[in-house]
């Protein structure tokens, strides 16, 4: 059953989707097969796409409801104690004598980035009947991710009904990818999901490619340390990374995704977001786990205003010649 929480009359963002317990575990380097290593330190800690997400937009001040399914284990209860904590209402549907999901995140001391282990049991697929339409069309905008494709596709429908833009973080073919894609306004999602959704290994090609065969608004492929390609249906926009020294790389696309859609609640122009976007995924990078390097807005802005860029992977004439032959 749900956890029924008051609903707020309107609040600025609702996730519906997942959460999950990281025990993040730090590597002076990545073992070799075979081998031992003396870790740094290990801590569990909250994670997961949604869960991560709406997060952040609390922390940036804007009013907040999560829905998700987790199980009646510790793993459960502290994914519920962080929502309250964050002051973030919240719907939990608790599967009975069900392990919550959980990962081990392998970070590489050196480079900071991570290898994610994870289990989720069956039981924890969140169902569209288990997800009540008032949790979702009493806000300004939706984000959703991939994993329960028919529970987000459900919500998603009751977003366009009500004319609430839809946010997706995509990053596996799940089934019933396709048919959420149809109701998705923001498709973000990382390059490979593009190569594997149309075959097409170039970005300049897949990502308008999904725009077109699923009638989004914006489609964009999140590119790691090189940033993050957008098609608007008339143009590529881009945006390099920011250069930073990673700690921990887990939940960079979380807080993207986030600030993404802080930036579309603020009515911000599509380069002013992604650039916003890009700032605060740079900088979750500096802190260990999903949520420990949140970045104030006011580091952000600075970031920003630092101008420090990772090399541009593609230059504004290569951008435009690529739109025109679209």
């Amino acid at each position: 059953m749900p956890d029924s929480t008051p609903v707020v009359d309107v609040v600025d963002i609702v996730g519906v989707g997942l959460n999950a317990t990281d025990t993040i575990i730090r590597l002076p380097h990545f073992p070799a097969f075979n081998s031992k290593v003396e870790f740094h330190v290990a801590e569990v800690l909250p994670g997961g796409q949604v869960a991560t997400a709406v997060t952040a937009c609390a922390r940036w001040g804007l009013r907040a409801r999560y829905v998700g399914k987790i199980g009646d284990d510790d793993a459960g209860r502290l994914q519920q104690n962080e929502m309250k904590k964050s002051g973030i209402e919240s719907h939990w549907i608790v599967a009975p004598d069900c392990q919550s999901q959980s990962s081990f995140i392998l970070v590489d001391g050196e480079s900071g980035e991570r290898t994610v282990l994870w289990k989720r049991d069956a039981r924890l697929e969140l169902l569209p009947s288990e997800i009540e339409r008032e949790w979702v069309v009493h806000a300004r905008l939706l984000h959703v991710d991939g994993h329960d494709c028919a529970g987000a596709t459900q919500a998603a429908r009751w977003a366009r009904a009500a004319k609430i833009p839809v946010t997706a973080d995509l990053d596996n073919l799940y089934p019933g990818v396709e048919v959420l894609l149809e109701n998705v306004d923001y498709a973000i999602a990382s390059r490979e999901f593009h190569t594997r959704l149309l075959g097409e290994n170039d970005p300049l090609l897949s990502v308008p490619g999904t725009a077109r065969k699923f009638g989004c608004h914006l489609s964009a492929a999140t590119l790691g340390t090189d940033g993050v390609l957008a098609w608007d249906g008339n143009r590529f926009h881009y945006s390099p990374a920011f250069d930073v020294k990673p700690v921990d790389t887990t939940g960079a696309g979380d807080v993207f995704h986030a600030a993404f859609a802080y930036s579309l609640l603020r009515g911000d122009e599509l380069p002013r977001s992604l650039d916003f976007s890009c700032a605060a995924a740079g900088l979750s990078c500096l802190g260990m786990g999903a949520r420990g390097g949140i970045p104030t807005l006011d580091k952000i802005e600075e970031m920003i205003r630092s101008g420090q860029r990772r090399p541009a992977a593609y230059q504004p004439e290569q951008l435009e010649a690529a739109g025109k032959a679209r």
